[in-house]
């Protein structure tokens, strides 16, 4: 069979969840999920409950803290989060639940068919925040960053639109670098070495940022813009 190129390889599920966790997820995940076999709405800002300026989409959200972060500080932005690890998963249920955002909405599938789905310079901005960089040669096909999915991630940008990566392990960065050069719609933005070393502004923070930085690895936060 020939490898996908849009796929979230890796675990999606672990521990079994726990009684509350199940129910909520399942209670939850209906509401909150994308159904693709749907057309977009449009407008396409009435995807979400309550009204909206902009979208953002961030591609593997890991436990959901920094979406709903994200979503509670800028009420009039549309999150889109795209996810596949149940517990994951059931977290940022919970966690939206708990808040009582509705300018959130999940997707617990592959981020390709999602892209493919997106009408054409439908969002503002796509974070792809420290993703597994398969650091073995035989599995470097399973790195998202790949000439498929940034060209699904230029479409739908609008222009002057924003993509985002993170990661702390340097050949992975150096890989997305050489993969963005070769996407005529995206450029890379920094203008000093400062500008891809520091964080960007209000920026929360990951749990495995801590981590990776407790470890003595120096993470790179890389963004390009969406020509046109």
């Amino acid at each position: 069979m020939p490898a996908r190129h849009d796929s979230f390889y890796g675990r999606r599920k672990g521990k079994p969840l726990r009684p509350g966790q199940a129910e909520r997820l399942t209670r939850l995940l209906p509401v909150l999920r994308i159904d693709t076999a749907q057309p977009p709405p449009d407008p396409f800002s009435a995807l979400f409950a309550v009204p909206v300026t902009a979208i953002v989409l961030e591609i593997g959200f890991g436990g959901g803290e920094r979406l709903v972060h994200e979503a509670a500080a800028a009420p009039q932005t549309g999150h889109i989060g795209i996810e596949v690890f149940e517990a994951g998963l059931a977290k940022a249920a919970a966690a939206i639940d708990k808040s009582g955002l509705a300018n959130i909405r999940l997707y617990d599938g592959d981020a390709g068919p999602l892209l493919d789905w997106l009408p054409a310079g439908s969002i503002a901005r796509i974070d792809l925040l420290y993703p597994d960089p398969w650091p073995k040669r035989r599995h470097w096909k399973r790195r998202f960053v790949n000439a498929a999915n940034l060209q699904r991630i230029a479409r739908v940008l609008e222009p002057g639109g924003t993509f985002r990566f993170a990661s702390d392990i340097a050949a992975y960065v150096d890989w997305t670098l050489q993969h963005v050069r070769r996407e005529p719609a995206l450029i890379w933005t920094a203008e000093t070495a400062d500008d891809w070393r520091r964080p960007w502004p209000d920026w929360p923070g990951t749990r495995y940022e801590a981590k990776a930085i407790g470890e003595g690895r120096r993470p790179a936060y890389l963004t390009f813009r969406r020509t046109g």
